[in-house]
């Protein structure tokens, strides 16, 4: 990990001069001047001139090769959000390029959000959006969060807190599928420096301790390596490295070990300069040493999806301590190391005068372009949060089509997953699988090597819902909802209408007091709805849920509604609790109030006997509600909207209740309920039954009845009908 230290703008050019025989030295000066000269007398928080974070963050893109134009962005991405200078005065002085990628990297900052979550989530979108732009701003970003976090110690412990967890769950997760493993590695110590401030210290105290006596034994192996390499006329260069002390630390909790039972601490690096001696060199260090079984992964004839390859094998040296080695070609060193970067940091001719040919291929970002695509998508800030980090973490299984081609899944992904990364379509169609040659269940959990073989049938009836609990990838789940939007959109829009309808009598609002153009449109704004249908649409078919739009219009509401009006009839009813009580329509009395509206709330259907609370809604009444309704938690937080009920023994009414009765099923099972019912004073009013695929019968009974005692009746009769194992009231 490296020490914080003054960088001057000379060391970024000679820096930058390692990379490429021209390097832009006027443009970068200007740029340097420029930043300078509006950053002014402006300090950080170590009371040191501001001019030295953006110097670092340019060092750093320097070091793992970037452009001029990027060094130059690095230098300027402070001075639109901290200065008086503006996107167009950037334009102007240094062109388009640098511009918009100082602009991206502005609108990376904060925004004002409902929550800390919702502004999170925002930061986060954006973010992809600007990779999707130019990748090179989100490098930026990455340098500037690791300078940040290089300087972590002069913020307060709860900003340490925040900024190193977020740096372990996004930025280093983004480093690493970006290919940018310098990068990470660093970002993963200082987070876990930060996180666990006793584990690192201990950790760097052990380490320390043994360092000598495991140098010794590393440099001696590396020297016997070279000599055997040297014999078999391989031109090679073998390093050695000490391992990151997070990857230490991780090993020793994922294996429940001390730091003693670690004995990989070093890793040996054996370059070459081809494919070829790649497994020249691997066939050397496995005739002089034993591999550790299980330990061998082979990077280059299976690539990661951020570009990286090499040959990793675990070997054992003498008295039997373990030791690995990574093989690779330079090419695929560089890319190990820069990553994303290699693409502007090798295109032109090296020092070498050869040119290098490393290709940033489409389908390896093809996780970038998924992410813009589900980013899209996801309302809930909850679910991109979750699904950014799985999507971020590399968990992968590898696995085959049958004419060999290698497919890339999250880790537990299913044949459903592998049909829909070939094609929407074939995921549309499947109807089957075979893994190995042999049929399966199509949620069986794929492995690496697996063979997969997609069986469809054109009179498929498409994906089924169930699926959406069983995929892994974002992109499967994303074609499956697609294709329920598409073939069930009026169906969806119904429905979407129904739950609206629904979530507005429980909070006692009409359809008329909250569509209005002004309460609609910041609503349709922020979820990206072009209009009301694909509002209904979104809410029918589960992409986001009927609270949180009316909860969006309901703040616009209250702008323009004062709780003054809600008040005054507090108020008013509270005068005429000593009146003379009567009883209302519904046989309920409440508590001192002639001629008030009372309606029975649907959410829990009371009926005489049930414990009971009254709520004063707005323009609706008084709205009467078990006391063990789940709904009365969040009624009670407005207390003094409250109001004492009570049922009114000699009024007699009927009340409609529904029952639910669950059955193994037979012939003759609902003629013997009805029968039973019969022997009851309990009116049927309606029955709807269903059978499962278990055979389980399912039925909802309405039954009119005039009080609790005779729901109770009818409930215990239904009992004691064979085969009957559960019989419920439904809320």
């Amino acid at each position: 990990m490296q020490e914080e230290k003054e960088i001057t703008i000379q060391e970024v050019i000679n820096k930058r001069r390692e990379h490429a025989r021209k390097v832009d030295t006027k443009l970068i000066m200007k740029a340097y001047h420029y930043a300078m000269k509006n950053h002014g007398d402006q300090c950080r928080r170590s009371g040191e001139p501001y001019i030295i974070h953006p110097l670092n963050v340019a060092y750093i893109l320097a070091d793992i090769g970037l452009d001029d134009s990027t060094l130059c962005s690095a230098l300027l991405h402070d001075v639109v959000e901290d200065t008086e200078v503006t996107d167009n005065d950037i334009r102007q002085e240094f062109g388009m390029e640098i511009a918009e990628m100082v602009e991206g990297v502005t609108k990376l900052s904060s925004m004002q959000f409902a929550s800390i979550e919702e502004q999170q989530v925002e930061d986060y979108r954006k973010m992809f959006l600007a990779m999707g732009k130019d990748i090179r701003v989100i490098l930026i970003k990455l340098a500037d969060r690791l300078h940040n976090m290089r300087t972590l110690k002069y913020l307060k412990r709860e900003r340490q807190i925040a900024n190193a967890k977020e740096t372990m769950e996004l930025y280093a997760p983004l480093a690493n599928r970006l290919g940018l493993y310098s990068i990470k590695w660093e970002l993963e110590d200082l987070g876990f420096k930060y996180l666990n401030p006793e584990e690192y210290h201990e950790l760097v105290e052990g380490i320390n301790k043994k360092r000598e006596e495991r140098l010794k034994f590393i440099e001696k192996i590396m020297d016997d390596i070279r000599i055997q390499l040297k014999k078999q006329k391989i031109d090679a260069e073998v390093t050695g490295r000490a391992k990151h002390l997070y990857s230490i630390y991780r090993k020793m909790k994922r294996d429940n070990k001390t730091l003693d039972q670690i004995y990989d601490l070093f890793a040996l690096r054996i370059l070459v300069h081809s494919i070829k001696e790649c497994y020249s060199a691997l066939g050397v260090v496995h005739e002089m040493y034993n591999p550790m079984p299980g330990r061998f992964k082979d990077y280059i004839a299976v690539p990661k999806p951020n570009m990286y390859q090499s040959i990793h094998t675990t070997l054992l040296g003498d008295k039997g301590t373990p030791f690995e080695v990574q093989i690779r070609t330079w090419d695929m060193h560089r890319i190990a190391e820069f990553g994303i970067a290699a693409h502007w940091a090798y295109k032109e001719a090296n020092y070498f005068g050869k040119k290098t040919s490393v290709k940033v291929e489409e389908d390896k970002l093809a996780w970038l372009r998924e992410t813009l695509e589900w980013q899209k998508e996801m309302q809930d800030p909850q679910e991109f949060l979750n699904t950014l980090k799985t999507e971020l973490f590399e968990d992968e299984v590898y696995v085959f089509t049958p004419k060999g081609e290698i497919k890339v899944l999250p880790r537990d992904a299913t044949p459903i997953d592998f049909a829909y990364m070939i094609h929407a379509e074939i995921g549309h169609q499947m109807t089957g699988c075979k893994i190995n040659s042999k049929m399966m269940p199509i949620i069986t959990r794929l492995k690496s090597g697996d063979i997969v073989e997609i069986i469809t049938s054109e009179n498929s009836k498409g994906p089924s819902r169930d699926w959406l609990k069983f995929v892994k990838s974002t992109s499967a789940k994303n074609k499956i909802l697609s294709w329920f939007k598409k073939a069930q959109k009026a169906e969806n829009i119904e429905k979407g209408k129904e739950l609206i309808e629904k979530e507005l009598k429980r909070i006692g609002f009409t359809h008329a007091d909250l569509f209005k153009n002004e309460y609609l449109e910041p609503m349709l704004d922020k979820y990206k709805y072009k209009n009301l249908e694909e509002m209904y649409s979104a809410v029918g078919f589960g992409a986001n849920s009927s609270v949180k739009v009316i909860a969006r219009m309901l703040q616009e509401y209250r702008k323009e509604h004062e709780e003054e009006n809600i008040e005054a009839k507090i108020e008013e009813l509270a005068k005429a609790r000593m009146r003379k009580p009567k009883v209302s329509n519904a046989g309920v009395i409440v508590k001192g109030i002639d001629n008030c509206l009372v309606k029975l709330s649907k959410c829990c259907n009371p009926l005489p006997g049930d414990e009971i609370v009254g709520y004063i809604t707005k323009g609706r009444g008084v709205s009467v509600h078990r006391k063990d309704c789940v709904n009365v938690g969040d009624l009670f937080s407005e207390e003094n909207r409250m109001i004492d009920v009570e049922w009114y023994d000699e009024h007699a009414t009927s009340y409609q209740v529904e029952i639910e009765v669950f059955s193994n099923d037979r012939s003759g099972l609902l003629m013997d309920i009805l029968k039973e019912i019969g022997t009851t004073k309990a009116k049927i009013m309606g029955v709807n039954t269903k059978t499962t695929k278990e055979r389980i019968a399912i039925m909802d009974i309405t039954l009119e009845i005039e009080n609790l005692e005779e729901l109770n009746k009818a409930q215990k009769a239904i009992r004691k009908v064979n085969s009957v194992y559960e019989v419920k009231r439904k809320v």
